[in-house]
């Protein structure tokens, strides 16, 4: 009888603790800066890279992710066609050199995602230029640091625009309106390099651009000044995108420590060294009341427990500041069985993920980087498709995007081909992709329980599993459609197959 009840309470809490929400961010960095995650070196053939574009969606969609946030722009260059930037040199080796046969690789990612139903987020970094001054002579004809030197500072071993010049936020901007204007991006991504993390003892060289804009700040003012700066690019960025295609979010990654509770009342219960608001001149809180981006992703890449951070602290915080915005939480995967005994614990992501599903404001999870899970680390990828990612998820619904209608699927039948049978139906206006639901017996179950969730689609004409035929059951099908704002329409007709 004790062994019974025992059984029984182990089993309600493993169905508690791996319940799945049906809307969750699934995401996965892909960083392209000296080729982290792709391509995997420079120079390799135009085959070898689509193929590896190909290999990273295959294996982020067989984890569970929905979402793939692609760096395109890493140092003022380009993983895309452009007239305005050069062929980044992690692509061919050499900066300004196209990939031959010539490619766009941002459009072979957004195609290859929306096949799969994943959305892709382009991610830029605004301010950089050079990873390394001493390339400085190695850039193209076309980069900034050829065009227009006199917009750029040197700070430490790197290059960066000076944010205090308005003809920087224009450039910059010019940048995000050529992508959206061109590519059916799902969203703007920047992260955390806005001022760069401060070096000891060396100050910022931005007195030339803030003797010349001051625009009424002393110098006392100095550090309101820097974060007027970034404020007014992240504002130039989402009137740009708004005016271009309503319909593409803008997403910020901030480091994960917005101000210390010891500097600000409103701040969090850390110490950490350098902050977004005190240090990067990053203003996140003010952006998300102001409604100047769609959602925000701080980097919380510290254990649970971490004196100085606390994973479990900060997202206790950024989910009390979310301001309405939806709100993922970026996790180092990176760290997973490299460092501290703490990453070396098989349960610290595991338990990094429960915890993001039980805060109300947030919506899910985003992870630095995609090669962090190509060695199964600790066992992670097994637990995410097993458990934690074991059923598809539809993104959260973007609330703060037009309006756009999507009708129900209409007439879904099954078509009983020579070696095969299809799920097909007509197409619905503004569908982005279709949800098929599986039920077990004659008649439709809950739509709201990810169990039931067959698969996630962008077109009819789905095979479905193959081993049916090995099994005497009756299934019922019914379909929905999503449109861009991730909005599911009311279920189609239902159709229940008979399987003898």
């Amino acid at each position: 009888m004790k062994r019974s009840v025992v059984f029984v309470l182990l089993f309600f809490i493993t169905i508690t603790l791996y319940s799945q929400p049906k809307r969750e961010m699934r995401a996965v960095w892909v960083a392209t800066v000296a080729n982290i995650d792709f391509p995997s070196k420079p120079g390799i053939s135009t085959v070898e890279q689509k193929q590896e574009i190909i290999d990273i969606l295959e294996r982020q969609q067989a984890l569970g992710m929905n979402t793939i946030i692609f760096q395109i722009r890493p140092a003022s260059d380009a993983l895309y066609k452009s007239d305005i930037e050069p062929w980044s040199k992690y692509l061919t080796g050499e900066q300004g050199k196209a990939p031959d046969p010539q490619y766009d690789p941002l459009k072979f990612i957004i195609e290859e995602c929306h096949k799969r139903s994943m959305k892709l987020h382009a991610w830029i970094n605004p301010y950089r230029v050079l990873s390394d001054t001493a390339n400085a002579d190695k850039t193209d004809s076309l980069h900034i640091t050829k065009k227009h030197p006199e917009w750029l500072v040197s700070y430490g071993k790197k290059t960066y625009f000076d944010p205090g010049l308005p003809e920087t936020r224009a450039y910059v901007t010019r940048v995000v309106k050529d992508i959206v204007s061109r590519y059916d991006v799902d969203a703007i991504h920047m992260d955390d390099y806005f001022y760069p993390y401060r070096i000891k003892g060396k100050e910022f060289p931005d007195s030339s651009s803030f003797k010349e804009y001051p625009r009424g700040f002393s110098q006392a003012e100095k550090d309101d000044w820097r974060r007027d700066n970034v404020n007014k690019i992240v504002k130039m960025f989402q009137d740009t995108i708004r005016s271009v295609d309503p319909t593409v979010q803008l997403g910020i990654s901030p480091f994960g420590v917005w101000r210390n509770k010891s500097a600000d009342p409103d701040g969090s219960p850390t110490n950490a060294g350098q902050t977004n608001y005190d240090d990067l001149f990053a203003d996140v809180l003010k952006w998300l009341k102001k409604d100047w981006i769609d959602y925000v992703a701080p980097q919380i890449y510290w254990h649970i427990g971490f004196e100085p951070a606390d994973f479990a602290k900060l997202i206790k915080w950024w989910n009390s500041h979310a301001y309405g915005k939806e709100l993922y939480i970026g996790h180092g995967a990176y760290r997973i069985g490299n460092e501290t005994d703490e990453w070396n614990s098989r349960q610290q992501m595991p338990r990094q993920i429960e915890m993001t599903r039980k805060y109300e404001n947030v919506d899910g999870s985003v992870f630095f980087t995609e090669n962090s899970f190509r060695d199964n680390p600790k066992g992670l990828n097994r637990k995410l498709k097993r458990h934690y990612y074991e059923h598809p998820a539809l993104p959260p619904e973007i609330t703060n995007l037009p309006d756009t209608s999507v009708a129900s699927p209409k007439n879904l039948w099954l078509k009983e081909l020579s070696d095969k049978k299809l799920l097909d139906w007509d197409e619905s206006a503004n569908a982005h992709s279709y949800v098929i639901y599986r039920f077990k017996g004659e008649t439709i179950g809950n739509l709201n329980n990810p169990e039931n969730i067959y698969k996630i689609t962008n077109e009819p004409d789905v095979e479905p599993d193959r081993r049916w035929h090995l099994f005497k059951r009756t299934y019922t099908f019914v379909v929905t459609a999503v449109n861009k704002k991730n909005e599911e329409s009311e279920p189609s007709n239902s159709i229940t197959v008979k399987i003898r």
